[in-house]
């Protein structure tokens, strides 16, 4: 899975994608409220750990998502 920051502007919020190993857009939610439902993507109860991974992730920039 990968998890890329996109930038947003003026009042459009910044958002986060997860994508699949073959770059379909799986999830795609605003970086300030993270996705409730991550069982679905098995991260059930990584949730502090995805924050401070988006937290740190630059925009703009397409990352292996390992947790």
């Amino acid at each position: 899975m990968y998890i890329i920051k996109v930038k947003g502007k003026a009042k459009i919020p910044d958002y986060i994608q997860l994508r699949d190993d073959k770059f379909v857009l799986i999830a795609y939610f605003r970086a300030d409220r993270p996705l409730q439902k991550m069982e679905k993507f098995g991260l059930a109860g990584k949730e502090p750990e995805l924050k401070s991974i988006i937290e740190a992730l630059p925009f703009g920039k397409l990352q292996k998502l390992s947790i």
